[in-house]
């Protein structure tokens, strides 16, 4: 963003839809200093960005000179007024009941005057807010839904149907009474993450512990954490022994247990342990902060189902309104009477309200990006939501995705009738002091069987061959073959070994003396436990084709892509050869996703489809750079959002073929005389709450996973 510009995020808590938009927009685009606009309808905010000379306050004036309460996003709750957030309820009640008493008065034979003016009360009431933005609309050449209802409810009156006419505006007030009571759950659920995070914070200053708010805390300083407290911040255990429920970031149900070196995020529920942290990100950056952000940034990345229905809408409304003066007038022309046509094009009027169809997608999107958010899934807007749920193929990367990223002994081996167990208490000895990567598995092993490294003493590192150490009177070595061939040792069972294990993609570690050589530690990236699962889970979703990038050689490669069952994989690649394998992909016209860690793989992620980074909970770089992020280092993730996603599409369909069908519908019935302006208003009501309701049973998506 320039410097010389500013964002400024509204609350307009009357703006439902793109032709009260228009309104505002026609009022704010006259001012000098606007640059652009950016509406969220669901959330009832708009984004102003505009010069900084131009102050916010001048912004809000203008908007509630086109008829529209604004406050800034955040201060809606308290400075909004009674009237704004309950008045169109509050009214519609009313309505209803003058309504209901004209109905009474008419049954009880009451003055026509007396009936008249209780509908009129009601038609005034359930009006207020409809003919006020039909008028101003209308002043501006923008004869949108809330002006077309306006015009069917007089018309209805002209031509002596009074009780319709106050039918029309009751329902038409109540249907967006209902939608926004409905909508506030889509809502809520944006507000959940927002509500995960603390706002106050215990901080250590001066040698005492103090109660700030989360924001005012800065880099470096001191937090005390008692069970079952949340964590304000992200930052690191320094003291203390607890165990972190973690799920609001990454998902993940299952505890994780913190220590002095541990990290920690902002909105974790501490567990039994008393923690002291030190912060490492100031309220804004954590992590939880980033991903409100995201989700934020993503309601407003519009879907393509989205920009067909914003497209078509814009097409249908002038077309029906056209019908309707047809309607109106060409059967007059040939003897038909004007009253019953005029009544017809009424009709048309109200059904030309788009307000389902346009609803239709940004419901079930938002709806669908709150769960997974809530689930550790991060998907950057309705675009990467629909491309996933129509995926044909995945593309991995192998090693920290297919795998787990690290090599682990898979088997120890005893090559001179030595016992396993003492192999591996040999080479835990020697590897003890070792800075290796290799190192670490093996001593990673013995911790998990139970052995004791051996005693060491003189211990020395041999670069590029391995290390040696003094154990029980002895020198024991631990490295490759060529150590034990320049130390004179018989290396023919070994290298039966080696060979062996390498057809498999697999290292090898030999242990022995200056004279033999006793066994050998195997080592392996070893494919991460749940990968066959998730790759099943994909197969049942329908994804045809499975492929593998790898810099490993080729046999190594060849092991993972036969056990994982890949349908093609390709080795010894080099970053920029991954792009060019993802490109080629692509040109075979199908919609890829390229999974990798958001990092290394930056550039294949950037080329997919759709870039999804695993584990980038508290990762900068993989949150910028994927499309979609699995916050849980876990493979499982993948298949509950193609599944999460697929659904989505689903409802997003059956949405829009549910509004166009009501309305070709009733438009049929207008035509032949069978719809009145009542049914077509509960019809528009009925269409609307639909796509609502069914687009909000994201908000509890299961994934269904085969049997």
């Amino acid at each position: 963003m320039d410097a010389k510009h500013q964002f400024s995020v509204l609350h307009v808590e009357s703006m439902d839809c793109p032709d009260e938009l228009r309104v505002i927009e026609s009022r704010l685009k006259r001012m000098p200093g606007i640059i652009d606009l950016e509406a969220n309808f669901i959330q009832h905010t708009l984004t102003v960005v505009h010069e900084r000379s131009l102050p916010a306050a001048e912004v809000q004036e203008a908007i509630r000179q086109a008829g529209f309460e604004a406050v800034p996003r955040g201060e809606e709750n308290k400075e909004m007024r009674w009237w704004p957030r309950h008045g169109r309820g509050a009214l519609t009640i009313i309505s209803g009941a003058l309504l209901a008493l004209g109905g009474i008065l008419y049954a009880a034979r009451a003055h026509d005057a007396i009936v008249g003016a209780a509908l009129l009360a009601a038609m005034a009431t359930g009006g207020f807010y409809v003919v006020r933005k039909g008028v101003r609309s209308a002043l501006k050449l923008n004869f949108e839904m809330n002006f077309l209802m306006t015009v069917a409810a007089v018309g209805a009156v002209a031509v002596g149907e009074s009780f319709e006419g106050a039918s029309v505006m009751f329902l038409f007030s109540m249907a967006q009474w209902l939608e926004s009571r409905a909508m506030d759950r889509a809502r809520d659920a944006i507000r959940k993450l927002l509500d995960l995070s603390p706002g106050e914070a215990v901080v250590v200053r001066d040698g005492a512990e103090v109660r700030v708010p989360a924001a005012d805390v800065a880099v470096g300083e001191t937090l005390i954490i008692r069970p079952a407290e949340k964590i304000p911040l992200d930052g690191v255990v320094t003291e203390g022994v607890s165990a972190a429920d973690e799920s609001p970031v990454t998902g993940e149900s299952m505890p994780v247990e913190k220590s002095p070196g541990s990290g920690v995020f902002a909105g974790s529920l501490n567990g039994y342990g008393s923690l002291t942290i030190r912060a490492t990100r100031i309220a804004e950056d954590s992590t939880l902060s980033k991903i409100i952000h995201m989700v934020e940034e993503a309601r407003s990345r519009r879907a393509p189902s989205q920009q067909f229905v914003d497209r078509f809408a814009r097409i249908y409304t002038p077309a029906v309104i056209g019908g309707a003066v047809l309607v109106a007038t060409v059967p007059v022309l040939f003897g038909g009477l004007f009253n019953e046509w005029f009544y017809r094009a009424l009709v048309l009027l109200v059904i030309a309200c788009p307000c389902a169809l346009v609803i239709s997608t940004p419901v079930t999107i938002v709806c669908a990006l709150a769960r997974a958010a809530r689930n550790g899934v991060l998907i950057k807007g309705g675009a990467h939501l629909e491309h996933v749920g129509k995926l044909d193929t995945i593309i991995f990367d192998k090693t920290g995705t297919l795998t787990a990223g690290r090599p682990d002994v898979v088997e120890v081996l005893s090559l001179d009738d030595a016992p396993p167990r003492e192999v591996l208490r040999l080479a835990a000895g020697v590897e003890s002091r070792s800075e290796h990567h290799l190192a670490r598995a093996v001593l990673r092993k013995a911790e998990s069987e139970g052995v004791e490294p051996a005693p060491i003493a003189n211990f020395a590192a041999m670069p590029g061959r391995g290390a040696r150490a003094e154990i029980d009177g002895g020198t024991c070595y631990v490295g490759g073959l060529r150590l034990f061939r320049e130390l004179g040792c018989n290396t023919a069972s070994a290298e039966k070994a080696l060979q062996k294990s390498e057809a498999q993609g697999r290292a090898v570690v030999l242990v022995g003396s200056e004279k033999k050589i006793l066994g050998g530690i195997v080592l392996s990236d070893v494919i991460r436990p749940n990968a066959a699962d998730a790759l099943a889970r994909l197969r049942a979703l329908g994804i045809d084709d499975f492929i593998m990038l790898t810099g490993d050689n080729e046999a190594t490669a060849q092991a993972i892509a036969q056990q994982l069952d890949m349908d093609h994989y390709h080795a010894g690649l080099l970053p920029e050869d991954k792009v060019k394998e993802v490109r080629m992909t692509l040109e075979e016209s199908k919609l890829a996703a390229m999974v990798g860690d958001g990092v290394n793989d930056a550039p294949a992620l950037a080329a997919s489809t759709v870039g999804i980074a695993m584990g980038t909970a508290g990762t900068d770089a993989a949150l910028e750079t994927a499309d979609i992020a699995l916050m849980a280092d876990d493979l499982g993730k993948l298949p509950y959002t193609v599944s999460l996603a697929r659904k989505a599409v689903a409802i997003i369909r059956q949405n829009i073929a549910a509004a166009l069908l009501i309305k070709a519908a009733f438009i049929a019935l207008t035509v032949v005389g069978i719809a009145g302006l009542w049914h077509a208003v509960v019809a528009d009501m009925g269409a609307s709450l639909l796509v609502i309701f069914n687009g909000m049973r994201m908000l509890n998506f299961e994934e269904k996973r085969p049997k």
